[in-house]
Order: C-alpha cells, then structure tokens, then sequence
C-alpha cells in the first residue's frame, strides 16, 4: 500500500511538473468557460440599425428615442428613400431599418393606426429573430404607455421583412461557416502538423541537405494541401447551392478568388505554427486552441460579434476567419461586388503577408 500511495505521489509531481500538462489541465478549461460564458448569449447588444422616417413627426421621434435608450440599437445612419436600404444592408454594418410610413402621426391620431415596418438583414437569421423581437416589444411598450387613459385604444401595426433569407433557412448561415472551419483545418492544422512531423522525426535534415532551397521544401509542403483545400471548397460550394439550396448571388470568380486568398492566408498561418512548434503535438494543440475554438466563437459564425464584450470584439479583429466569413456572406447572400469586400480582401491579403514574412524569419536551415 505504501508504495501504492508512493507511486500516487510521484505521479501528481510529475504532473505538475510538465508545464504543458499544467497549462492544458487548468489554463484551457479557464479560457473556454471565459469565452463561451461570454460568448453565448441570447441578448442584443449595440445592434446597428437604421431609421427611414417618411412622416418626421414627434410621435416617431419618441419611438425612435425609446428604440435607442433601450441600449440595445444604436442608430447608425438616417435613411432618406427605400432604394437607400439594400445599399445599406450590403455595407455589413447595418443589422435592421425601420420605416415609418407618411403622416404616421396623424394617423395614428385620427384613425387609431399606423404602420412601422421592420426590415432585417436575415443572413444571419438568429439575429434577425432577435432583433425582430426586440424591437416588436418595445413599440408594445410604447403603445401601451399611449394607451394609458385613453377611451380608445391607438394600435401601431408592424410589418416584418427579411432581406436575403425570408424563410430563416440555418443552412445560410451554417454553409459559409462550415467552409471557413474546413479551409482552415485543412490548410493551417494540417500543414503545421506536416512540417512539424518531419522535425520529429528527423527527415527534415535529409530535406535540408538536398538540393532543394528552403522556399522549395516549403512550397512543396504547401501544394498539395492548397489543393485539396480549393477541391472542398469547391465541393461545398456545389453542395450549399445544390443540396441545400443556398444561393451565390454574387459574382463567382469573386466568391472563389476570395476563397483562395483564404485559403492562402491560412496555409501561411500554417506555416508559421509549424516554425514555432517541435512536435506534432504541440503543432495540434495550437491549432486547434488558436484557430479552432476562435474560428467558431469569435468569427461571427455563430454568435454576432456585436453582442460580445469589447475586448472579445478586438480580439476578433485579428482572427483571420472574421474577415473571411463577411466577405464570402455578402458576396453569396447580398450579391455584393468588391466595392463591399475590398477593405475585407485587403486585410486578408496583409495577414498573409506578415504571416510570409514572420514564417521567413523563424525558418532556420539547419536543425538545432
């Protein structure tokens, strides 16, 4: 028994002795509950919408008043013509836009009604619920505080509209998603571990001392992997639009360019992990903790980015997928043209490149 006990203890030292046993048994667990207790959530927070006020009376500026102090919209712009709303919507800033017919006051004063109607951006359809329900509650509250002492009783009606996704469909949200999860895996993930299994296994001094430069051995690493990563790509695509109905509004060399700069971006990511890392295991676990778990949580994949706290929403500036997502969600859903994604194309396009170049400086030609 005691060299049972014995035994016990020396495990537990040894344990705690492995730094990288210590971070993975209490530092992951830690930063997973931060960040899914953070980040799911069913609230709105600071959703941008957008005022078209046909009739500019008091009684739709107390509405619109109320909208904003309930600290869940911020009014981003005031529209002035509904073919102003598309334009609006295709800019990814703009969540909902409220419109407010003419001579809204005075109808709901003399006939006892009015019409608000509520237009949202329904690519992401969880939100667009939300922000439908959001605001249907509190032009309630509004109308119930009109009615108070009043004989009869005023009813402001309103009307719902979903701009790209009127049937709430999931798979519009969930095609796109699943391709920035399946590129990045494929191209970062797997490329890191490529390289990394080569160290571990000591090939990398035969590929070294062969005639082939460094840039060579690299980019022969990275090929095949760019390839199978375009081949899903293109495979999701067929299938999203095939199987699952969702549409590709946009232009397609657009849709696919944005994908192979991705695509890019990623295996250069990639790269870099296998620089930093020795083994194969310790190339996995960056990978999926560092791009993995980020990808689903702070890209916009699933939950909107607006209702993250701030420094989760700085956080997620520097998360490749963030980018990606919008550009290929506007381009597929909205129809947008590179005039809406270049600041989205342009911030990839410098990602990769520092990630070229801090790949370049680690690389070192001889083994240590």
């Amino acid at each position: 028994m005691k060299r049972f006990r014995a035994f016990i203890i020396k495990e537990f030292r040894h344990l705690f002795r492995d730094w990288r046993t210590a971070i993975v048994l209490f530092t992951i667990p830690l930063i997973q509950l931060m960040l899914f207790g953070y980040v799911i959530t069913t609230e709105i927070k600071n959703a941008r919408i957008a005022i078209l006020d046909f009739s500019n009376d008091e009684i739709t500026h107390q509405i619109t008043n109320k909208l904003l102090a309930s600290g869940y919209f911020i009014l981003d712009a005031g529209l002035k013509s509904i073919d102003e709303v598309e334009p609006a919507f295709q800019k990814g800033k703009i969540k909902e836009v409220i419109v407010f017919e003419p001579d809204f006051g005075q109808k709901l004063i003399k006939t006892n009604k009015a019409s608000i109607q509520i237009l949202t951006d329904a690519s992401d359809p969880n939100m667009a619920s939300l922000l439908d329900t959001y605001t249907r509650s509190i032009i309630v509250s509004f109308q119930n505080e009109l009615n108070k002492n009043q004989p009869q009783g005023k009813h402001i009606i309103t009307e719902f509209r979903m701009f790209y996704n009127e049937g709430l469909r999931s798979a519009y949200m969930f095609v796109p998603g699943t391709m920035a999860m399946i590129l990045m895996l494929i191209s970062a993930l797997m490329t890191s571990v490529s390289i990394a299994r080569e160290k571990e296994m000591g090939t990398m001094e035969i590929l070294l001392v062969s005639p082939l430069k460094p840039s060579q051995i690299i980019l022969g690493k990275l090929i095949p992997y760019m390839a199978l990563a375009f081949a899903d790509m293109l495979v999701i695509l067929l299938i999203g639009h095939v199987v699952f109905g969702v549409p590709v509004r946009g232009n397609l060399l657009l849709l696919i360019g944005t994908g192979t700069l991705f695509i890019l971006l990623a295996l250069s990511l990639g790269v870099l992990i296998s620089t930093i890392a020795r083994t194969q295991q310790v190339a996995m676990i960056i990978s999926l903790i560092g791009l993995m778990l980020p990808t689903i949580l702070l890209s916009g994949f699933i939950f909107p980015i607006e209702n993250m706290p701030e420094i989760l929403q700085w956080f997620s500036v520097i998360m490749p997928p963030r980018w990606f997502l919008s550009a290929i969600k506007d381009i597929m859903l909205k129809g947008a043209g590179i005039s809406y994604v270049w600041d989205n194309l342009l911030i990839m396009a410098f990602m990769m490149l520092f990630f070229i170049l801090l790949s370049i400086k680690k690389f070192k030609t001889r083994l240590e």
